[in-house]
């Protein structure tokens, strides 16, 4: 291998290198920031628990069988984490409709509201962090975010 062609190999290891020392840190942030927010919404919400009543938020009443394939975990998983978002009066069951032998995972009208103000208020946060970032900075931080996680994802 030539020493120029060496070199390059060694850069792009570097820099690889850096992008999953920075990704590390991110992931520890997200953590963190996950188990905050968890209680913020109800201090003894789990951050698993966050993440499905988050994604409930958004994606409205589903059936269990969605959420196993949403995340990727067991039946049993499933269950145990709604059982605890139901213990924690933060989500409702109901009949499913096109089913009577299934049923439907609903967040809370007082869980939702919650979680829309915790939302809310990181955004502010977020916003006062990088708020000397201009637009197209963020714009394209978000673009390649984005193009990062759709190439993981292939």
């Amino acid at each position: 291998m030539s020493s120029m062609t060496q070199r390059g190999t060694t850069a792009r290891a570097d820099l690889l290198g850096g992008l999953e020392q920075e990704v590390g840190v991110m992931i520890r942030r997200i953590r963190r920031v996950i188990g905050e927010r968890a209680r913020s919404v109800h201090p003894d919400l789990q951050s698993s628990s966050y993440l499905m009543l988050t994604w409930l938020n958004q994606h409205g009443a589903q059936r269990a069988s969605a959420m196993v394939e949403a995340f990727g975990i067991d039946k049993g998983a499933i269950s145990r984490q709604v059982q605890h978002l139901l213990d924690l009066g933060l989500v409702d069951r109901t009949p499913d409709p096109d089913d009577g032998r299934a049923t439907l995972i609903s967040i809370s009208g007082a869980a939702a509201a919650r979680i829309n103000e915790v939302r809310d208020d990181r955004r502010r946060w977020l916003d006062d962090r990088l708020g000397d970032w201009p637009d197209s900075d963020l714009s394209e931080f978000v673009r390649m975010l984005a193009s990062y996680n759709a190439a993981l994802d292939a």
